[in-house]
């Protein structure tokens, strides 16, 4: 559950003028920031977080837990976002395929002999987050809106699930591809498939415990071991690969730290100015609205 939320249900119970205002700002916040994310374009972000909370204001006071309120802010955002956002050149429209994302023997060659043993490391002190953005903004929708909900905005599958109607094993499949694919668009911007060694003279390919079929197989598990989701056994069976195989280990790095820049991306936040004057509005609203609930129509 996101710590925001919750603040916002405790502001909303206290019912005075003040509270009500940090409470809409918390949603402004959180919602924006999330179709920044999934949008890319701050003109549909904006768009968006108008739109949810104006539908918002006639159903505050229903929540009175912060995970229903949750499930249905981001029920309407992402409904809203993915249908008016601007469509992108650059998103690919099939779906993702697995055999695509899987590293070949060049590329493990070259993570295995990278000093850090991990592409996007040098990003990260660099422009991380705009090759980011670029990068999430080059995934089909159906499995950005997934990555984004788990890895950027730490969301539960459980809660995922609520809010896209999928099951989960299908929001698990669909994180892992675009984990990978992020992995590997961000190791490609970076120009590590050119790396030196690759050249005739370089130091031998790394061997491969158990072939590279058996790498295959354990790099389809790596998002379930990296989020606790396999079982003791199976847990088991990959760490003791992982311990005898190099290429094995650096893409397990390699993985890791794209999904750790994903959680530490930048948080986008709205225009002050416009946010303040739409806080306004919606405050006005509400308090029109609970006004003419406390005081029914006198009939008689």
């Amino acid at each position: 559950m996101r710590a925001e939320i919750e603040e916002v249900v405790r502001l909303i119970r206290r019912k005075d003028s003040k509270s009500l205002e940090k409470a809409l700002a918390l949603l402004q916040n959180t919602v924006f920031s999330f179709s920044m994310k999934v949008c890319g374009q701050r003109q549909d972000a904006e768009d968006t977080m108008q739109e949810v909370l104006l539908k918002s204001v006639r159903n505050l006071q229903k929540f009175d837990s912060p995970k229903a309120l949750m499930v249905w802010l981001y029920k309407v955002a992402k409904t809203h976002c993915l249908m008016s956002r601007r469509k992108s050149k650059f998103a690919p429209k099939e779906a993702l395929s697995l055999d695509q994302l899987m590293p070949n023997r060049r590329e493990l060659q070259s993570l295995s002999n990278n000093s850090d043993g991990t592409p996007e490391t040098s990003l990260i002190r660099g422009e991380s987050a705009k090759r980011l953005r670029e990068t999430i903004q080059r995934l089909p929708p159906d499995y950005r809106l997934i990555l984004v909900l788990h890895d950027m905005e730490e969301l539960s599958d459980s809660d995922i699930a609520e809010i896209t109607g999928l099951r989960p094993g299908t929001i698990r499949v669909r994180l892992h591809r675009a984990r990978l694919f992020v992995r590997k668009e961000l190791a490609k911007n970076n120009g590590r498939y050119s790396h030196p060694s690759l050249k005739s003279g370089g130091p031998p390919i790394p061997s491969f415990q158990g072939g590279p079929r058996r790498c295959k197989e354990i790099f389809v598990e790596l998002s379930n071991y990296l989020d606790d989701e396999l079982d003791d056994s199976l847990c088991e069976e990959l760490e003791k690969h992982m311990n005898g195989c190099e290429p094995c280990i650096a893409f397990l790095a390699s993985l890791e730290k794209s999904i750790e820049q994903c959680r530490n991306a930048t948080v986008e936040v709205p225009d002050p100015h416009a946010a303040a004057k739409l806080r306004r509005d919606l405050l006005s609203r509400y308090q029109s609205l609970m006004a003419k609930v406390s005081s029914p129509g006198k009939s008689a």
